[in-house]
């Protein structure tokens, strides 16, 4: 089911952390990354260079998704409950969901992680608990998408974080216009 509304163009979300139910959200203008026109900007191009971060992918799901989950500094609430940890779980199970970590000091300091299907991706959430963190596995998962074939970059919302990436909004029927595109197409999520 929960891939049919993707496909519709819609996803869950929770009221609260601690509320069990989900509503569906398919917004008047959705955010996307525009894979070709993907931005590094400069001063993230420079701490990339000297980072110490090791990057991985699907090595900690469950543990992305909690630390997406938690509160943090003016984020005391998170859409994110229990139902949206069992769904999303689900679906990593089945290779349909995915994520991209960022460690420090063999610590998890930030990450993302999404759905796919076909050769769409679906930004749910990310967060970071070190400079530049969740920035870093943002980069890297747009290098994956683009090795993998993927030809849609979901963000659902268009944020002030993400649009010095290059994102953008576009009308609902332009989406889905890309979204029929992206998921008749068949992409690979790089190892």
């Amino acid at each position: 089911m929960l891939l049919a509304a993707y496909a519709q163009g819609l996803f869950p979300m929770g009221e609260r952390r601690d509320d069990p139910s989900l509503y569906w959200v398919s917004p008047d203008m959705r955010g996307i990354i525009p894979l070709q026109q993907f931005h590094v900007p400069r001063r993230l191009a420079r701490s990339m260079r000297n980072t110490s971060f090791i990057i991985t992918t699907d090595t900690a799901f469950g543990q992305v998704m909690r630390e997406c989950a938690a509160p943090g500094p003016g984020r005391e609430q998170s859409w994110i409950n229990d139902e949206i940890l069992r769904l999303y779980g689900a679906l990593f199970a089945s290779g349909h969901a995915h994520s991209v970590e960022c460690w420090q000091d063999e610590k998890l300091v930030g990450g993302l992680y999404g759905v796919q299907l076909g050769a769409a991706f679906f930004g749910e959430s990310m967060f970071s608990r070190a400079r530049d963190a969740s920035k870093m596995a943002l980069v890297q998962l747009v290098d994956m998408l683009n090795r993998g074939g993927f030809t849609l970059l979901d963000t659902q919302f268009l944020t002030g974080h993400l649009t010095q990436f290059g994102a953008i909004e576009i009308p609902r029927h332009d989406y889905l216009r890309l979204l029929q595109d992206a998921i008749r197409r068949h992409a690979i999520w790089p190892a």
